[in-house]
């Protein structure tokens, strides 16, 4: 068994066909299909059913599939690893984050980075939380930074930032002029929420019985969108302080601080322990150490 016939065999399992492994690979059907028959004759076991045009793994293939996928990727590792021994980083870093992270926590991270690093290129993947950490478990993005805690233990955790949600109203709002209020006293009120995502799910969980009490008049997709609608009048919310930080000192959003209420939205940057990271990776790691320090 060479490292060319798994990455053969591994080709024809990833397209189901020998015929686009041959493509993706530049040879012929015929070299594909020597390769994988002495595969075959090596581990005593068929790999793959031809059915018709069809190709489908057996239960030997499966298991072989795994494998192969790790000692692939551990030989671009190693090439890449030798490659960047003493080079500057460059190159590429995919990260995740949902939408609010995005406007409010990378601006700054990454114009620090990109000082320093200029010839890395960052690409975003934006999505909530959940399917970030999905992405990060499937070696699809080199970082994700999402809501805590996660409890995957495949996953490097480190906490970057942390907010307290407060109520948000209108400058004309009954509520606006209040130094604090108590969250029986607003309920009431046409609530503005989040379509979905890990900070709502905690919000429901963390008002138990009041959340069934609660006047939601609007589900929105966007934060900004939640904002504006919040700012004429529509109705209010509940956000990280964080996120209206503009409009408080314009004078276009009220904080209103409820007493019996206290909930803290914690962010952390994660990533695959298993994963080997890149000299662009480890330079954006540093960077985000550095401006944690600096706090």
């Amino acid at each position: 068994m060479n490292l060319d016939q798994i990455r053969n065999f591994y080709e024809v399992a990833v397209h189901r066909s020998f015929t686009q492994a041959a493509e993706k690979l530049f040879r012929t059907q015929p070299a594909i299909s020597t390769q994988v028959r002495m595969l075959e004759e090596e581990l005593g076991e068929k790999l793959f059913d031809r059915i018709g045009k069809k190709v489908c793994l057996t239960q030997a293939g499966e298991l072989l599939f795994g494998y192969a996928e790790r000692l692939l990727r551990l030989h671009d590792e190693a090439k890449l690893a030798i490659t960047e021994l003493n080079a500057s980083p460059r190159g590429k870093i995919l990260i995740g984050a949902n939408e609010a992270t995005c406007l409010y926590v990378l601006p700054q991270l990454f114009a620090l980075f990109k000082e320093k690093y200029p010839e890395v290129q960052i690409s975003i993947y934006r999505n909530f939380s959940k399917k970030v950490v999905d992405k990060i478990l499937e070696n699809q993005l080199d970082f994700g930074i999402v809501t805590l805690p996660v409890p995957d233990h495949d996953l490097h955790v480190m906490p970057i930032a942390e907010d307290e949600l407060w109520l948000i109203t209108s400058p004309t709002h009954p509520l606006s002029d209040k130094a604090s209020v108590v969250l029986e006293d607003v309920v009431s009120y046409p609530f503005i929420f989040h379509k979905a995502g890990t900070t709502r799910e905690r919000l429901v969980k963390h008002l138990g019985p009041l959340w069934e009490k609660m006047n939601i008049s609007m589900e929105l997709a966007s934060i900004e969108t939640i904002k504006k609608f919040v700012s004429i009048g529509m109705g209010i919310s509940i956000v990280p302080r964080s996120y209206v930080t503009d409009e408080i000192e314009r004078g276009t959003l009220r904080l209103v601080r409820v007493k019996n209420f206290k909930l803290i939205r914690k962010l952390g940057l994660i990533y695959r322990r298993n994963r080997y990271l890149s000299r662009a990776s480890k330079a954006f790691l540093e960077v985000v150490e550095e401006s944690l320090g600096k706090r």
